[in-house]
């Protein structure tokens, strides 16, 4: 087990699949964040316009989320986030919009305790 640069606190993966696990993590974050968007377009027809054509939105978003979950926990464990940490992070591909500023704030985050670039 190897020690963070910045913390001293153990970590269970190499820099390398810290590296490669934030990338995911980023690109599910964005992925998540748009289809929730698409989401409340797809909302909004059905409920204010009983247009539901849009109706396949809801479970793609679901399954992108669900993907987006996993991923959120394989860096959380990696980097060892506390509980209260990775539950917002997950729940922020929930929220429209957050899930942007949280890929952000995280991914800072994780840049800085690993000497990222």
């Amino acid at each position: 087990m190897t020690q963070t640069p910045t913390t001293n606190k153990p970590v269970t993966a190499s820099v390398e699949s810290i590296k490669s696990a934030l990338m995911r993590y980023r690109v599910l974050a964005w992925v998540t964040g748009i289809w929730l968007l698409v989401l409340c377009v797809e909302m909004i027809l059905n409920y204010g316009f009983q247009n539901q054509a849009l109706q396949w939105v809801g479970p793609v978003h679901g399954a992108i989320y669900f993907v987006y979950l996993l991923m959120t926990l394989d860096l959380a464990m990696k980097v060892r986030w506390s509980l209260p940490k990775t539950i917002i992070t997950l729940i922020a591909g929930t929220i429209p919009f957050v899930s942007f500023y949280m890929e952000h704030i995280r991914t800072q985050d994780v840049k800085k305790r690993f000497d990222l670039s």
